[in-house]
């Protein structure tokens, strides 16, 4: 029998909002076959050590290792060797949405505490890129080719960008325009997204910014993610569907009738579209325009971040508590 998990009050507070928001279901394109699968015999799970322990975010290395952030912790985690490892950190983050693995190995991830982009060796040394404000506001963060990392800056009123030290911001205009997803391209094209207007951003190689308005005020785009054919899925929070633009052209795809709290969003190798369900204790793959729900092996597991690993495992940071990871022969299936 599972545990139960306390959780805490912050942790409470964002699965409230999972609950509360995605109240609309928008009508049209992408009408998907819904089926639940997947027994709970073919996942892996990790329990973290301490019960107020809630993986937040997750990234995968190009050697395997899973790396995830923990929500009011002084340590960052991995799963290396199938074993749970605690590398310390400075002090006690919070809410540390943003996580991404460069290409030499070491984790980049945000610290609202400290106000800075942390870097994290594979050795465990910790380095600190602190900005110049007094209260930060951060979302989701991404590492380019070159070694650029971009991540979501509310309090800079847009997407910023650290390279060799240096901070570059772009705004647009408003803070409450609420940017959270980020995603990068391997030409350097960075794609993010802004939920409180409904619009998606683009910054090209040059630097120079567009943005994109959605179909509704009611989409709420929230993660974000770049297939190898470069297609753009987002998340439409609210609308409860998965949003694509290809060759300039939008669809979406309906996930679920009811609610189903989507958080977290990663392009698999295959061209499948992986994705949290936080109210439904579930993870979702979008594959050919149709639409396979996973039930993970809890009734309170709260999926948050999702990363799929180079052999092709879907892993997941579960906020209840636990590092899990769907095996790719199964998540592969038809």
């Amino acid at each position: 029998m599972t545990e139960p998990v306390t959780l805490s009050p912050r942790r409470r507070r964002l699965l409230t909002m999972s609950a509360v928001l995605g109240l609309v279901v928008l009508s049209g394109a992408g009408m998907l076959l819904l089926r639940w699968a997947a027994p709970a015999a073919r996942f892996v799970e990790y329990r973290m050590p301490g019960p107020r322990d809630g993986p937040m975010a997750i990234a995968a290395a190009a050697d395997g290792t899973v790396w995830f952030t923990i929500d009011q912790a002084d340590a960052i985690g991995r799963v290396r060797g199938g074993r749970i490892e605690l590398l310390p950190t400075p002090r006690r983050n919070y809410e540390p949405l943003g996580l991404a693995v460069a290409a030499d190995g070491s984790a980049w991830y945000t610290d609202i505490r400290a106000g800075a982009i942390m870097r994290i060796s594979p050795s465990g040394e910790v380095a600190q890129f602190a900005l110049d404000s007094e209260i930060v506001r951060l979302g989701r963060l991404a590492v380019g080719s070159d070694g650029s990392v971009w991540f979501a800056d509310a309090t800079g009123a847009g997407v910023t960008q650290l390279k060799d030290g240096i901070f570059m911001r772009h705004e647009i205009g408003s803070a409450d325009s609420g940017p959270y997803g980020v995603a990068v391209t391997s030409d350097g094209t960075v794609w993010a997204t802004l939920q409180a207007v409904s619009k998606l951003i683009r910054i090209g190689p040059s630097g120079a910014m567009t943005t994109i308005d959605l179909s509704g005020p009611a989409v709420v785009p929230t993660d974000v993610a770049v297939g190898n054919d470069g297609s753009v899925w987002f998340l439409q929070f609210r609308a409860n569907r998965i949003g694509r633009l290809k060759n300039g052209e939008f669809s979406d795809f309906k996930v679920a009738e009811q609610n189903a709290g989507l958080s977290g969003l990663v392009v698999a190798g295959d061209g499948a579209v992986w994705f949290g369900m936080v109210r439904s204790s579930s993870l979702g793959r979008l594959r050919d325009g149709r639409v396979v729900t996973f039930r993970l092996p809890r009734d309170n597991a709260r999926p948050y971040s999702l990363a799929v690993d180079p052999d092709g495992n879907v892993w997941y940071a579960d906020i209840s508590g636990y590092v899990g990871m769907l095996p790719a022969r199964y998540a592969r299936g038809s």
